[in-house]
């Protein structure tokens, strides 16, 4: 019985640590220029002028207009970065206001690298920021007449950790203050990613695979592509797609099936840890999981449904190409 234990322990603790200070590092060559260009900006007026700018986007789906620079910080960067300029905000919104947040950052983040990794597997600029950016701002629309319709989620959401910034102007309680939440953020890394750990462990990730593939063959993805997008859809973007540019390489999964299976993970990805992070600002489980799960199912049918009537000439020339060996 002991020795299971610490086979188990060893096996959670292997190589954990390391994985754990090199994302922290990879995020913190990311956020530390982040936060200075954002204080620059803060002292010289421009985050109102960017929350004016994205004033309309935010009001479309029921939110407050500075809540445009945590999503457009998420759309440059990644989930992490977003999520700390949220956090460093002292804007108090309801569940169902978070939820719709949530869906946001879910949908569309981390663009300039994952736009190129679907460019790779020969899916259009175009048509991943419109599927990306277009889903975003649709799921979150029809959140927010659902939730408003039903006066739903309407209490205050509770954060996990909710950084409260320094009353002190100085720009040394800035910085002290600032230091304090990289620190809170490494904490909030090693416990997320101990987690993960843990549920690929006690297989929740081959749990969901094994629950995704009728899904996946409702939507005609073909049984090639099937275990690549599950990868895919549990693990991000960069997993999922690294194996479908190799597949299509080797001419295994035409160009079609590629162009479905991406358009998929475009909109479902990283189904475990991202939703993790949402979940530590507040958001409803029952909508960025199963809700994220259903609308991307509607749309994919939707774009599955359309494609069946378009002749491959047309969707080469418009939607995708073969990947050359």
């Amino acid at each position: 019985m002991n020795k299971r234990i610490s086979r188990w322990i060893g096996l959670l603790w292997n190589g954990l640590w390391k994985e754990i200070i090199d994302v922290t590092w990879t995020l913190y060559k990311i956020m530390i220029p982040m936060i200075i260009v954002i204080k620059v900006i803060e002292e010289f007026g421009g985050i109102e002028l960017l929350s004016h700018w994205l004033s309309p986007v935010m009001s479309l789906v029921g939110l407050p207009s500075e809540m445009g620079l945590v999503w457009a910080t998420t759309l440059v960067t990644n989930m992490y970065a977003g999520l700390v300029v949220f956090m460093s905000m002292d804007a108090d919104l309801t569940v169902a206001q978070v939820s719709i947040l949530g869906t946001l950052l879910l949908l569309a983040h981390s663009l300039p690298v994952e736009v190129a990794v679907a460019k790779k597997a020969g899916v259009g600029i175009v048509a991943t920021l419109v599927i990306r950016l277009g889903g975003g701002l649709l799921m979150g629309w029809i959140l927010h007449h659902i939730y408003q319709s039903g006066d739903l989620l309407n209490t205050t959401a509770q954060t996990v950790w909710k950084h409260t910034p320094t009353s002190d102007p100085s720009y040394m309680a800035w910085a002290l203050d600032q230091l304090q939440s990289l620190a809170m953020i490494f904490v909030v890394i090693a416990a997320l990613m101990t987690l993960l750990r843990l549920l690929k462990l006690l297989g929740i990730e081959k749990l969901m695979g094994v629950l995704l593939k009728p899904i996946l063959s409702v939507l005609g993805i073909s049984r090639e592509a099937t275990n690549l997008t599950v990868v895919g859809i549990t693990l991000g973007v960069s997993f999922g797609g690294g194996l479908l540019i190799n597949e299509a390489k080797r001419g295994h999964i035409s160009p079609r099936d590629i162009f479905v299976a991406m358009m998929l993970l475009n909109l479902l990805h990283s189904l475990i840890e991202d939703t993790l992070l949402v979940l530590l600002i507040g958001a409803d489980f029952m909508t960025i999981f199963w809700g994220r799960i259903v609308f991307s199912v509607a749309v994919i049918s939707v774009l599955v449904f359309v494609l069946k009537r378009m002749d491959e000439r047309t969707c080469r020339k418009y939607l995708y190409k073969k990947i050359s060996r």
